[in-house]
């Protein structure tokens, strides 16, 4: 596999993270307190940017290699989704932590 390859499997593995682990959070709020969510979202977050880490790298190889034309399609497209998991990531990560500490002071 090629440096690309791994730099957007890497990127789409750690925005699934960013995304699963508030989830299980949400699905779970009994099971950790609010320690545990801060938690689960600090790792939620860090995964969200070691994804968009790992997009930079893979822009930054593709100048390195001057693959100017594979650059100029995809740039327009990495932004949205750059966005998207940002905003979505936010928003889990809103929701799972007023979800655990709604938890916490109903107990």
């Amino acid at each position: 596999m090629s440096t690309t390859s791994f730099l957007n499997l890497g990127s789409l593995l750690l925005g699934l993270i960013a995304w699963i682990v508030p989830i299980l959070a949400i699905k779970h709020p009994g099971k950790y307190a609010v320690k545990n969510c801060f938690r689960f979202i600090i790792v939620s977050f860090s995964a969200c940017v070691a994804s968009l880490c790992l997009q930079l790298f893979e822009i930054n190889h593709r100048v390195q290699i001057q693959d100017w034309s594979a650059l100029m399609d995809t740039i327009g497209t990495l932004i949205w989704v750059a966005v998207i998991l940002a905003v979505i990531t936010l928003i889990l990560n809103i929701m799972a932590l007023g979800i655990c500490c709604e938890k916490e002071t109903k107990t």
